[in-house]
């Protein structure tokens, strides 16, 4: 476009010329050719349009947006157009707390009034892209900075629509996953009446007062004590519950000792014994006297 109007110049200065006495008349012949090739490898150029991968351009002439889009590649367009390219990939829009991780510069997190009237402050990050076929749209009716104009004030109003539903603690732990979809949903509403699509929601930190997070943080602790008192009693109650067994099971053979054995049963588990003994490669059985008490002696 530049090289057109250049040449359209040089050819406005040579007629000019040749009409005045300057000197440079002798030489307005030569400066007319030069405008027009000027004009005319301009057009050449200005007719083909190169569209990056991953994006589509929309073309204005005079100020009218064209619906139609111009799609990645090589392109042959009026020369006379402007074309303005819209990024169609994933796009990310991150607003943290963390200083140089969001979009924006410094403390960028969205804080939120609970239902129980506490802070909360949350990281939120956008992922969207430009819809193709709206894109004419978008410039028309919103501009190329759709980022300010829709995405981040969108986000956020969202977040803080939806939160005042929730007390802060159940933001915080159960009701995160729920809060996350009802925001995404609302958001996806609002994206898709301006042309554009939401991919993905990310809650990426809730947090919480300093004092709530304190309060949760002794109730965590009082329960972890707790539950390590229960294991102890449990593990005492088990080993008194085992000590007691064993006790029972040493007078019950006590007693089965005093009063369930007679004479010739210990005769009996004495003649086993000694057979034992008997048996024995390193032993000798010698009997003596009247041969009812043996006298074993060792055979090494």
């Amino acid at each position: 476009m530049f090289l057109i109007i250049l040449g359209f110049l040089i050819v406005i200065l040579s007629v000019i010329s040749a009409k005045t006495d300057t000197p440079l008349i002798r030489y307005s012949k030569l400066i007319r050719i030069a405008g027009i090739v000027i004009i005319i490898l301009g057009a050449s150029l200005s007719m083909f349009k190169v569209i990056p991968a991953g994006q589509v351009g929309v073309k204005t002439l005079y100020g009218k947006v064209d619906n139609d889009v111009l799609f990645s590649g090589l392109n042959v367009i009026n020369p006379l157009v402007e074309v303005t390219t819209f990024d169609v990939k994933t796009q990310n829009y991150t607003m943290s707390a963390v200083h140089d991780e969001g979009n924006k510069a410094g403390d960028d997190a969205i804080r939120i009034l609970t239902s129980d009237g506490l802070e909360v402050t949350i990281d939120l990050s956008v992922l969207f892209s430009v819809t193709p076929k709206d894109a004419p749209r978008i410039l028309k009716e919103i501009g190329d900075d759709y980022l300010d104009k829709i995405v981040r004030p969108i986000a956020r109003t969202a977040i803080r629509d939806n939160a005042v539903s929730y007390e802060a603690v159940a933001l915080y732990s159960t009701k995160r996953q729920e809060f996350q979809n009802k925001i995404f949903s609302a958001i996806d509403l609002s994206f898709s009446k301006r042309g554009l699509k939401l991919e993905q929601l990310l809650v990426r930190n809730v947090t919480l007062p300093e004092s709530v997070r304190k309060a949760i943080e002794s109730k965590i602790n009082a329960e972890q004590d707790a539950q390590k008192m229960q294991f102890v009693l449990q593990k005492e109650k088990q080993l008194a519950e085992r000590k007691r067994i064993e006790a029972q099971g040493i007078a019950d053979y006590q007693r089965i000792l005093s009063t369930g054995l007679s004479d010739k049963q210990l005769q009996y588990e004495s003649i086993l014994a000694q057979k034992d003994i008997a048996l024995s490669p390193n032993t000798k059985i010698i009997i003596m006297g009247n041969g009812k008490t043996p006298v074993i002696l060792s055979g090494n």
